[in-house]
C-alpha cells in the first residue's frame, strides 16, 4: 500500500529523528570507549570499535534508502532494520560502560487501565498491533513520537474511552482494547530501542534504567 505524500513526510521526518539519535548515541559511545577502555581495558576496546563503526555504517545506509520508501511495506522493512541497529548499539554501549542490557519489560494492562481511572484487565485483546508505524496510527500519533507523549496521550484517550466516563456506556471497550494494545506495543518497543531525548555533548551520560 503506497502513501500518501503527508504520510510518508512524517515517515521519514520521524525515522529521521531516530538516526539523529542513535549517531548522537553511538558518537558517545565511541568518546567514552576511548577516554576510559584505551587505558584499563584495551583489548575489549579494540573489539567494540569495529561494532560501533558498523552500527555508523548501518545507520548511513538507512539513512539512503529512507529516500527510497514509498509504500507501508518499505517502510515497516527499513524500520525493523533500524530496530536491530538500535539493539546492537545497547548491547555495545553496555559493554562500553559495563552495565546491564536493557531488556523487553512486560507489560501489565491492568495497570493501564488503573492509570486510566479504571480498574481490571480487558479481555479479548486480539493482538493485531504488529508494528511501530501501525501502533502510532492507532494513537492518532506522529511516528517516533517519545515515550513520553505516547503515555500522556494515552491515558487521556483511555480516559474518555473508560466506561466510568461514559455513564456506563460500554460500547467504547473495543476501542479501549486497541489503544492498550497499541500502548502495550509501544511501551516494550521503545524501551528496546532506547529512542531517549538526545544527549547534549558535554552532559553525564545516565541510563533511564
Amino acid at each position: 500500500m503506497a502513501f500518501s505524500t503527508n504520510r510518508l513526510f512524517k515517515y521519514q521526518r520521524g525515522m529521521r529523528r531516530r538516526i539523529g539519535m542513535l549517531r548522537a548515541k553511538n558518537v558517545d559511545s565511541m568518546e567514552f570507549a576511548v577516554d576510559f577502555m584505551m587505558q584499563e581495558r584495551v583489548d575489549s576496546y579494540f573489539r567494540i570499535e569495529p561494532g560501533l563503526e558498523e552500527v555508523e555504517r548501518s545507520l548511513q545506509q538507512i539513512e539512503e534508502e529512507l529516500e527510497l520508501v514509498r509504500d507501508v511495506s518499505g517502510a515497516i522493512r527499513l524500520e525493523s532494520r533500524l530496530e536491530f541497529v538500535e539493539d546492537r548499539w545497547d548491547e555495545l554501549d553496555s559493554e562500553v560502560r559495563e552495565r546491564p542490557r536493557r531488556r523487553r519489560r512486560k507489560i501489565n494492562l491492568a495497570d493501564f487501565l488503573k492509570a486510566a481511572g479504571g480498574e481490571g484487565s480487558p479481555t479479548g485483546a486480539t493482538n493485531e498491533v504488529t508494528n511501530a508505524y501501525d501502533a502510532y496510527q492507532i494513537l492518532g500519533l506522529e511516528f517516533g513520537t517519545p515515550l513520553a507523549d505516547v503515555t500522556t496521550s494515552f491515558r487521556q484517550r483511555a480516559k474518555e474511552l473508560h466506561p466510568d466516563a461514559r455513564n456506563g456506556d460500554r460500547s467504547s471497550e473495543p476501542e479501549l482494547r486497541r489503544i492498550l494494545e497499541a500502548y502495550q506495543f509501544l511501551k516494550e518497543y521503545l524501551s528496546l530501542s532506547n529512542t531517549e531525548p538526545p544527549i547534549s555533548r558535554g552532559a553525564e551520560y545516565r541510563p533511564t534504567e
